[in-house]
């Protein structure tokens, strides 16, 4: 994407994100503008480009969050089942929190976070305690441990998955617990190759069509050995 942007505040981001067309719903323009980037971005958390954030990971630009709460808003419901893989500082799951709570309040709805970096699962917690321990006192929001790449099984099957780092191929496990109109969006590419963010729609017979939606370029997403 060409376009970038320096918001003043974190209110002022979102409008220009909003005013470029990058958010084109009142809905996830409210959600992130209620989650304060500074909570999870310690450099420059108004700045329209990636962050470190520690542990040889960043935070993904505004935009790219923006994106993924557009494509996946029509499975942000609430009751539903929603996987954040390589999670990070938690921003993005706070988003989905925040913007399925807006719509109503339902006891099954669950968010999870899932990171392999013990450290980032510590910070990322310490962050959404910062912003509104609520989040994490629900129980609907969860930050877990683990190789994202298999999913999280015990809370599956998922109405949405977003991956925040790039597959080197068809992440078949993911598709596995994705449910029945359900959707996955996830970066696949080899690191340092073509990489193209991919969108995966599971149908209510359970056949998936895939659509390829954008060229972008991620981290690769791995474990703690590779």
């Amino acid at each position: 994407m060409a376009w970038r942007s320096v918001g003043a505040n974190n209110e002022d981001l979102i409008r220009q994100l909003k005013d470029h067309g990058v958010i084109a719903s009142d809905a996830v323009a409210q959600a992130m503008k209620e989650t304060d980037r500074k909570h999870y971005s310690p450099r420059n958390p108004y700045m329209d480009a990636p962050q470190p954030i520690g542990g040889g990971v960043t935070i993904s630009a505004p935009h790219m969050h923006a994106f993924a709460l557009e494509y996946l808003r029509d499975q942000l419901k609430p009751g539903a089942r929603i996987l954040d893989v390589g999670s990070g500082s938690g921003y993005l799951t706070a988003c989905f929190y925040r913007y399925i709570k807006a719509k109503g309040v339902d006891a099954d709805t669950r968010i999870v976070g899932i990171e392999h970096q013990a450290e980032l699962v510590r910070l990322s917690k310490a962050n959404l305690n910062t912003d509104d321990r609520s989040m994490l006192d629900s129980g609907q929001l969860l930050i877990v441990e683990g190789d994202g790449r298999k999913g999280y099984p015990p809370n599956a099957p998922y109405n949405a998955i977003h991956v925040g780092a790039a597959a080197p191929d068809t992440p078949t496990e993911l598709i596995n617990q994705l449910a029945n109109g359900g959707r996955l969006i996830v970066p696949v590419g080899p690191d340092g190759g073509s990489q193209y963010m991919q969108q995966y729609d599971k149908d209510a017979n359970g056949k998936v069509e895939m659509t390829r939606l954008m060229g972008v370029m991620y981290v690769p997403l791995t474990d703690l050995r590779s």
